[in-house]
């Protein structure tokens, strides 16, 4: 096979045009030639950090979402569904992933679950990481996202650690704001990434201690205009990623593609934007994909032109699997998926009625400050003159309900208060909710907040939105975070649930992805768990 077009040799750092010889899934040979082509053929895009789980869809659904943005390959943490199932979690999603268009690779879940104060429906041991270590399946051991149990010198956690160094696996870590002393000690026990940076100062000092940063632009963390900087300054040192992003974001905005047009439109150096995008993450974890060098595997990707980075063709191992006049992209293959017939869940809780969500109010509250773009939240503090024996809202200072329930065991919901949301009328809940995918919802009253819980349980898991009589539901029966819909039906649902959304005032720009993670510990400052508030500087409990 042969295929001739303008090639981006990002190794030189120049473009020529050229032949490309390929035979038995290697690229055979490369000559130049004097011509000038139309497109361009380039090494194919890597996400280096994404949960698939978080766009709801299998495995294989995902990859005929992403190949046509120029995705070659992701790295893969399966420790959403690990929260949910445990190792059998893992297994469903290495299965799937073997339908893939793309090359997935996959990390070992290091924290699952995140912390001692989180309560999962699944729990990966030391012994189960050594089981998936020792199987060779893995390049990484996924996001340490315990600090504390880092620094503390926690046993099962330095035990991970020591396995995946005796295995010579990578360490992927998760450690917002980590700083001084505690940073060197984190990075000492050989943790060697963070795509959990919010400023350009916490990021510079994590490279200049030996990390590399990946810069994360997903559906409720957007991290690049805030570290856009590192592109010029350290092109050796960072990788990008989308972390966790919905399928329509990922349909209409694109994936690693959006971050590379948006870096080369600001004046960011052409060559140095696509080693980030294509190369680094080779690099870094030592993957088997191809660099556009004879010898390597033939993988790469054949673009329209490098102003939008349309697609044209992509190829894998040789192989054409994808072009842009395929009638079965967005049409019918990824939307005609057969349903699962047996689902994988976890789901024990019992209906609420409104009684349950009563919350007594003195004089002041503690509320959870959201901040749009970002997962991490601020603590403010609320006065009131009076008593109230039940606050369902106070809309006009944007103070809503929030609640988190417990789906794997009968308990009473934890209930608290929000900022930021903006919500005018009704409630939306979600099964999807970090790392332990409990129920957690937020509304203007407890009529239709209990109503939408009391559909997620009836689902077995989904995304709610209830005002009224008025409902919009996007099941998610398949560990109650993933569909066994068509891609195109779970994105035409999840732009509706976001449009009545925003008509009743909801000022998030992803609202279900950004209330995933108002119950996740480990990140700043103040979440919702088990025991209610979790103040993330004092790592504990408030007792409020």
């Amino acid at each position: 096979m042969k295929i001739e077009g303008n090639i981006i040799d990002i190794h030189q750092r120049r473009i020529y045009g050229g032949e490309i010889t390929v035979e038995n899934e290697v690229i055979k040979n490369i000559v130049e030639n004097k011509k000038t082509y139309k497109t361009y053929i380039s090494p194919g895009f890597i996400d280096a950090h994404v949960h698939i789980e978080s766009s709801m869809l299998k495995p294989e659904q995902f990859s005929q979402l992403v190949i046509q943005k120029g995705t070659v390959a992701i790295i893969n943490d399966p420790h959403e569904i690990a929260n949910v199932l445990g190792i059998e979690g893992i297994r469903y999603m290495l299965q799937h992933a073997e339908k893939s268009l793309i090359k997935m690779f996959f990390t070992i879940p290091s924290c699952v679950p995140s912390t001692s104060f989180d309560y999962s429906g699944g729990h990966i041991r030391v012994a189960e990481v050594e089981d998936l270590a020792r199987s060779g399946k893995f390049i990484a051991l996924s996001e340490v996202m315990d600090v504390p149990g880092v620094l503390g010198r926690d046993p099962e956690l330095s035990e991970k650690l020591d396995i995946a160094k005796r295995y010579h696996l990578k360490i992927d870590g998760h450690a917002p704001g980590l700083s001084g002393e505690g940073l060197i000690f984190y990075i000492d026990k050989g943790i060697s990434t963070d795509h959990e940076c919010t400023h350009i100062e916490e990021a510079r000092e994590k490279i200049h201690h030996g990390m590399k940063i990946l810069i994360r632009e997903g559906s409720a963390a957007k991290n690049y205009e805030a570290l856009s900087d590192l592109i010029s300054e350290f092109p050796d040192q960072v990788m990008f990623c989308t972390d966790d992003s919905h399928p329509g974001e990922l349909f209409q905005e694109g994936h690693i593609d959006k971050i590379v047009r948006r870096a080369i439109a600001e004046g960011y150096d052409f060559f140095d934007v696509l080693k980030i995008a294509c190369l680094n993450p080779i690099f870094h974890y030592g993957l088997q994909i191809g660099t556009l060098q004879i010898g390597d595997q033939a993988d790469f990707v054949v673009f329209e032109d490098i102003n939008s980075f349309q697609v044209k063709e992509v190829y894998i191992g040789g192989k054409k699997k994808w072009e842009n006049q395929m009638e079965w992209i967005g049409k019918t293959n990824i939307m005609n998926e057969p349903k699962e017939k047996v689902y994988l869940n976890r789901f024990e809780c019992l209906p609420i009625v409104p009684e349950d969500l009563v919350k007594k109010v003195k004089e002041k509250i503690v509320c959870i400050g959201v901040i749009n773009g970002e997962i991490i939240t601020r603590k403010i503090v609320f006065e009131f003159s009076d008593t109230l024996d039940n606050l369902e809202s106070d809309r006009e200072r944007d103070i809503l309900k929030l609640v988190y329930m417990n789906r794997y065991t009968r308990s009473l919901p934890q209930i608290a208060f929000i900022h930021g949301v903006g919500l005018k009328k009704g409630a939306f809940a979600t099964s999807i909710s970090h790392d332990s995918h409990n129920i957690i919802a937020v509304g203007c009253n407890d009529e239709d907040l209990s109503k939408a819980i009391n559909r997620v349980i009836e689902e077995k898991g989904g995304l709610v939105m209830i005002d009224g009589k008025e409902e919009i539901i996007l099941p998610l029966p398949i560990a109650g975070i993933m569909t066994d819909r068509k891609t195109e039906e779970v994105i035409e649902k999840w732009e509706d649930l976001i449009e009545k959304l925003k008509m009743r005032g909801c000022s998030l720009d992803s609202p279900f992805m950004t209330l995933s993670f108002m119950s996740l510990l480990v990140i700043p400052e103040l979440k919702i768990g088990e025991k209610g508030l979790f103040e993330f500087a004092k790592f504990a409990f408030l007792e409020y």
